[in-house]
């Protein structure tokens, strides 16, 4: 991984918005570029260890916040250490196979303490953590999507498929997607944060399934439209399989904003290796009121998953500069 060259923490308070990898390398990045962060995280995962407690405790799914939580923890000993563990996964014949030692943290500081951003504060500060970690919603929900190829005899026909597991590893195009319960309650710290906050990150991520979610609940996506705030949309590097196949940048974009269209934009970041056609994409952009900007972000490996360094000298530079 690069490192980043920001010399100390920027004075802004940023919040990032999605979940899963993508959350946490734009988290891993911002830990080294600004002084107050904030994760808001999507809260709708229904498979592996996270749907199992959900389906069991009638919690929110703790998987994406532990790994955002996991990519807060400092570079020391302490942190990475931490990290680990949060991380780590059982492995065994019984019924503890697979679940995260953090997934099962965090669901016992709910039980003790009653409230899920209390708990992940607790989280937070036992993992010194840099950065604050809270759920877009603070209900259990499902997304829900219209896929259009599943029926081999009426390719044009859409069909309606539940679960974000189900969502991001469907065999059609996704055309749109939706939250049940449809409006659910945003978590009023999330709230707090985005009024108060200087930028907004939107992505990378899963688009239909980590990103575009924060947009469907409606408390949140008015924060998102009402907020002072400069908001940068960080685009994936490749398509995603299921979710996004045959997507340009550019259609990145667009599905975004037709889920919220009255979200104005300032920034689009995308990576100089994932965009065949810079211009087409920079008019996009302008279409939305956003400037482009083009950086090396990709990881040197050549996997489809940012760098942490190099995102943070990406945010550096336009954080410093705005």
């Amino acid at each position: 991984m690069s490192d980043p060259t920001t010399p100390a923490p920027l004075p802004v308070r940023v919040v990032a918005l999605g979940g899963g990898h993508g959350l946490s390398a734009s988290l891993s990045a911002l830990r080294h570029v600004v002084a107050d962060l904030t994760a808001v995280v999507t809260v709708a995962d229904n498979g592996g260890s996270s749907g199992r407690l959900r389906r069991e405790f009638g919690v929110l799914p703790p998987g994406d916040l532990r790994q955002a939580l996991a990519a807060l923890c400092g570079d020391d000993d302490w942190g990475r250490t931490w990290a680990d563990v949060l991380q780590h996964r059982f492995a065994s014949a019984g019924e503890m196979d697979q679940h995260a030692v953090g997934n099962l943290l965090i669901v016992t500081l709910w039980e003790l303490l009653g409230d899920h951003v209390d708990g992940l504060d607790w989280v937070g500060r036992l993992l010194g953590a840099q950065g604050r970690v809270l759920p877009m919603a603070v209900t259990p929900m499902d997304i829900t999507a219209q896929v259009r190829g599943i029926d081999a005899e009426h390719p044009d026909a859409l069909t309606t498929v539940r679960g974000q597991v189900e969502v991001a590893s469907t065999s059609g195009q996704v055309v749109s997607v939706a939250l049940d319960p449809q409006e659910p309650p945003a978590c009023p710290q999330a709230l707090a944060a985005i009024a108060d906050a200087d930028w907004v990150v939107l992505g990378p991520g899963s688009w239909f399934t980590s990103v575009i979610p924060h947009l469907l609940v409606p408390g949140l996506r008015e924060a998102l439209v009402t907020s002072s705030a400069r908001k940068v949309v960080t685009l994936n590097l490749e398509p995603q399989a299921g979710e996004t196949d045959g997507f340009s940048p550019d259609t990145h974009l667009e599905v975004l904003l037709e889920h919220a269209p009255e979200l104005k934009l300032d920034v689009v970041l995308a990576d100089a290796g994932a965009v065949a056609d810079v211009e087409h994409l920079r008019a996009t952009a302008a279409s939305f009121g956003a400037d482009l900007v083009v950086a090396d972000v990709a990881a040197d490996d050549g996997s489809p998953r940012h760098d942490p360094g190099k995102l943070a000298n990406a945010y550096a530079s336009l954080m410093r500069d705005a």
